[in-house]
This record gives structure tokens, sequence and C-alpha cells, in this order.
């Protein structure tokens, strides 16, 4: 097995992810890995030709920024053993991961998988999607839920 150097734990802000980052912070500590935290504020088209910006829908988006800065330091803030860099940024799930990732190089991603019923079978899944994509090796954690 590869000696993992630079892990990417990419969250959404669900309870649930406590336990991917979890993992993530194990296995960084098993393999003495730099350790990277990683949620992505989903770009939300701003109307239908996607021409009008309104700077009320730039403040939601610098206010659900902002919240998910503050959740991520309170994520790392439980693992106080360990250095991790938290990061949040705005675009594409599945984009900014891989770009991410290949940008940094990162040689694990660490992502959350939920199981495959209801909505997230016609949507498809962001795990899935890294998966395919990712130029280094993926740890999908399964949240049951």
């Amino acid at each position: 097995m590869n000696c993992y150097q630079h892990i990417l734990c990419a969250v959404d802000l669900s309870a649930e992810n406590v336990a991917v980052f979890s993992r993530a912070v194990e296995l960084a500590e098993h393999y003495h890995a730099q350790l990277s935290l990683l949620h992505v504020v989903e770009y939300i088209p701003v109307d239908l030709a996607n021409e009008l910006v309104l700077p009320e829908q730039q403040e939601i988006v610098q206010q659900l920024i902002t919240q998910a800065e503050k959740t991520l330091t309170n994520l790392v803030g439980k693992s106080t053993h360990i250095q991790v860099k938290s990061l949040v940024v705005q675009g594409s799930i599945k984009s900014e991961i891989i770009e991410y990732a290949k940008d940094t190089g990162v040689d694990l991603i660490v992502i959350g998988r939920h199981g495959r019923h209801g909505l997230s079978r016609l949507l498809g899944s962001v795990a899935n999607a890294v998966q395919h994509h990712a130029p280094c090796d993926i740890l999908t954690v399964r949240i049951d839920g």
C-alpha cells in the first residue's frame, strides 16, 4: 500500500461527516500525512439566463461561505492533535474536489457516500463522480441515512 503524503477530506456540512473527517484524521495520523479539509458551496445560477447577479444573492452566497468556514473550524477544533488546513470554495462540487486534488498533489481523497436510494439515485452521486475522475486513490466512507 502507498504511503500517503497529502490526504484531502471533502465534506458537506451534515452531522454525518464527523465520521468521514474522523476517518481522514486517523489516516493522516497513521501515514504522518498532511490533511486538507474541503467544503464546496455549490454555485447556484442567479436566473435561467445567468445574466443578472443581485446584491442580495451575493450576500446569501457569502453567508453560506462564512457559515461553512465556521463549521469547518469547529470540526477541525475536535482534532487538536494534528494540523488541518481547511478551505471553503464556491463552484461545482465534483469539479472543485478534483481540481484541488490535482493542483495540490493530493494522493488520497476521503469522501462520504450515502446509501443509493430516493433522490440520490436520480441526481447521481458526488462520490461516484469523484471516483471516476480523481487523479489519486479514493476512500469512500459509507454514511447511513
